[in-house]
């Protein structure tokens, strides 16, 4: 009988788990798309699909945050998430690299626009999959203003992010998704 209960909770786990990576795909193909980024809104996340990333999501899935920060909390690290970082290029922690001035050990490198674009879109959609009915448009900057990421995040990088996410907060999608294409077209920011 407890070997049914264990299936079950993993079947679960499986179902909750699929549900949240293709509910936040979809969220981010849909923004991709809107900005001209097609080939980007189709493959993002892929990795996520692979046994490293999916089993630790389904073992420590919980549906109301990223199974990485169980996963973290448990063992002071989360494989899934330094395989998952290292494979895709939106995060800025992929364009971490070791400092040429020698005073820091590690230091955030300026992200391509479209990489910047697609990183926009995983936290729109990250902040809709989580929070659901209690989302708004000022979700993802409200969560870059109270994390951590300026310590390693390139400073011209965060910088566009946060004037991004200011724009979506305060004149919504439509505005911020209008100023991510004139970005993309001028290649630069």
């Amino acid at each position: 009988m407890e070997r049914k209960c264990v299936y079950q909770k993993y079947l679960n786990n499986a179902k909750g788990h699929l549900r949240v990576v293709l509910h936040h795909k979809w969220e981010v193909m849909r923004g991709c798309f809107r900005v001209g980024l097609y080939r980007q809104g189709i493959t993002h996340d892929l990795s996520k699909f692979s046994p490293t990333e999916f089993s630790a999501g389904v073992r420590y899935f919980q549906g109301t945050r990223s199974p990485n920060a169980m996963e973290r909390e448990l063992y002071g690290y989360s494989r899934a998430w330094l395989h998952h970082k290292g494979r895709n290029k939106h995060h800025f922690e992929y364009w971490t690299d070791v400092s040429g001035d020698r005073q820091h050990c590690l230091e955030g490198k300026k992200m391509p626009p479209r990489y910047l674009a697609e990183m926009v879109m995983d936290r729109i959609a990250a902040s809709k999959t989580y929070k659901g009915d209690a989302y708004t448009d000022r979700t993802a900057l409200d969560y870059l203003l109270h994390g951590r990421d300026h310590e390693l995040m390139n400073h011209e990088t965060y910088r566009e992010l946060r004037k991004i996410l200011t724009i979506l907060a305060d004149h919504g999608e439509g505005a911020a998704f209008r100023y991510v294409r004139r970005m993309l077209k001028r290649d630069s920011y």
